[in-house]
């Protein structure tokens, strides 16, 4: 058999094809997304003031989404998005990668609560489509992560333990599924017991929001806590948070131990 005169270093790839769909497996969370009103709570929830970036806030949040979704780790990698047919599958407009960075500086750390309440309302939606725990009572496991940047001039970074700059936020996991529920971010430097309970008495008061009512005697929610004890309450390893049905206000509060 003759050898090909042709080799892989002389081959070029093009997509110039306009009706093309790069990452095309992002249909399924997009579809997910429309279903669930993702792009509408977040232009509810979400209020720049008067940022440069606070117009069309739901597009360029869902540009972001499906950018990081399909790899993407820099603002640049969004243009991918903009290859050939791959807008009109995603159900938003895809912003340029100049105004999506416009966007992002727009950003303080008190913007970070906003988006906790988008957060809240889509896992509700979620688990009123039959994905939450159900009747069973709801375990979560409680750790800290590193995320390591670079900028001098970010909000809320610094050097931990490890000596990576970074955030070093808490996050919240369901122990069954491993879906993230929620996340927070903590002062660094600051290692006693107790010292990062905020963000699991969050959790709670947040519990009702998603519609989670297990079975329970005295007819109301019940969450199980699990983690260190810096991520817990001083007095104990675990809580046990209780809730009876109406009571959580506008905010999920309610009462916990």
């Amino acid at each position: 058999m003759q050898p090909s005169s042709h080799t892989l270093d002389r081959l070029g790839v093009g997509f110039d094809d306009p009706h093309l769909v790069a990452n095309a497996g992002l249909l399924l969370p997009a579809t997910l997304a429309q279903h669930l009103g993702l792009r509408e709570v977040v232009e509810e929830h979400l209020d720049l003031g008067d940022a440069p970036g606070r117009a069309n806030v739901g597009h360029k949040a869902m540009s972001l989404i499906h950018s990081m979704l399909a790899g993407g780790d820099s603002i640049e990698d969004t243009n991918l998005l903009r290859a050939g047919a791959t807008q009109g599958v995603l159900g938003h407009a895809v912003l340029a990668p100049s105004t999506l960075g416009t966007f992002l500086r727009s950003f303080t750390v008190g913007h970070v609560r906003q988006l906790d309440a988008v957060g809240r309302e889509m896992l509700r939606r979620a688990w009123d489509g039959d994905r939450g725990p159900g009747d069973r009572a709801l375990t979560i496991d409680m750790d800290s992560t590193i995320c390591e940047v670079f900028g001098l001039l970010k909000q809320g970074v610094g050097f931990g333990y490890t000596k990576v700059r970074g955030y070093h936020p808490l996050l919240a996991t369901r122990a069954d599924t491993g879906e993230v529920l929620h996340s927070r971010l903590r002062r660094i430097g600051l290692h006693r017991p107790g010292s990062h309970w905020v963000p699991g008495r969050d959790l709670f008061q947040g519990a009702s929001c998603w519609g989670h009512r297990p079975a329970d005697p005295a007819g109301g929610l019940r969450l199980l806590l699990q983690g260190g004890a810096q991520h817990l309450p001083p007095d104990r390893g675990a809580v046990l948070g209780h809730c009876a049905p109406g009571q959580g206000g506008p905010k999920g509060d309610c009462d916990h131990p």
